[in-house]
């Protein structure tokens, strides 16, 4: 084989390479509508259903993931207990990330047995609302260690103990690095603080997102805050996933849809859908 030719055939032979490469890529991304992230569901939002009807509508709405309310998964430290749960969650194949809100004080029997139940159903994160104090935060450092499960402080709006940034950042930031926040986009909106700053702020303390969509409505000289779905409000969607995208993120984006209980199906697969459509602007 000539210098040319063979210099041919090994260029020729790279490009071919790359395109499989691109190609293998392409369809990776093509089969993932949610661009890598563990998009899942807060059951909460299906908390009108038994845990197997939320479990079927998890499976229709096409979602993997949940953070689990705790009326679907009540709380056992029972090892038969828990099994049959592990069991019905391998059955509905959903994987549980996330748990809670959970209370936290300085209660350490009540603590231990909540961690327990996370490490025994594999769960990487509890939403909690613990208590502000020096001693319910020793207590958590403590715990987070021994069973290497994440603490995410959900904050819960206006008039909360942890309705700001620095409501939450104050009490986390010289804690265990498994201690840190569950962002709640809607509640953080609703005390017009910006979800994409209190992401880029918690970093790599972010171990939960409550993906929900408010809009402020004036009235003259008043205006209110209302629930919306996931893309019909104030939120910056694609400059929250940017932002948890630079975390590498690898906790569950739970949409959480709080409105219409009852018969909240529909309103759920338009949030979805405007959320692939975030991840395509990506």
């Amino acid at each position: 084989m000539s210098a040319i030719t063979r210099r041919h055939f090994l260029q020729a032979t790279a490009v071919a390479a790359a395109a499989i490469t691109t190609r293998s890529v392409w369809s990776a991304e093509s089969e993932d509508p949610y661009g890598g992230f563990k998009a899942g569901i807060q059951s909460y939002s299906l908390r009108g259903f038994d845990v197997q009807q939320a479990l079927e509508h998890t499976h229709t709405l096409g979602l993997k993931y949940w953070e689990a309310y705790p009326r679907h998964l009540p709380m056992s430290n029972v090892p038969g207990q828990i099994a049959e749960q592990k069991a019905m969650l391998a059955d509905a194949g959903v994987t549980v990330i996330g748990y809670g809100v959970l209370p936290f004080s300085t209660n350490e029997t009540q603590a231990r047995s909540q961690f327990e139940f996370a490490k025994a159903l594999g769960l990487k994160s509890l939403s909690a609302d613990p208590e502000k104090t020096p001693e319910t935060f020793d207590l958590l450092d403590k715990l987070v260690a021994e069973y290497d499960v994440a603490i995410a402080i959900h904050n819960h709006g206006p008039g909360h103990r942890y309705n700001s940034i620095d409501d939450v950042w104050s009490m986390v930031k010289d804690r265990h690095p498994k201690i840190g926040a569950c962002v709640d986009t809607g509640h953080y909106l609703r005390s017009d603080v910006d979800p994409v700053e209190a992401i880029e702020r918690f970093g790599a303390r972010v171990f939960g997102v409550h993906m929900k969509d408010v809009k402020t409505v004036k009235n003259g000289d008043k205006s209110s805050k209302q629930f919306k779905i996931l893309g019909e409000g104030d939120l910056n969607i694609v400059g929250c996933l940017r932002a948890l995208k630079k975390l590498d993120y690898q906790y569950c984006v739970a949409l959480e849809y709080e409105e219409n209980p009852d018969n909240p199906l529909s309103d759920i697969e338009v949030c979805l859908k405007n959320l692939r459509a975030a991840v395509k602007q990506m």
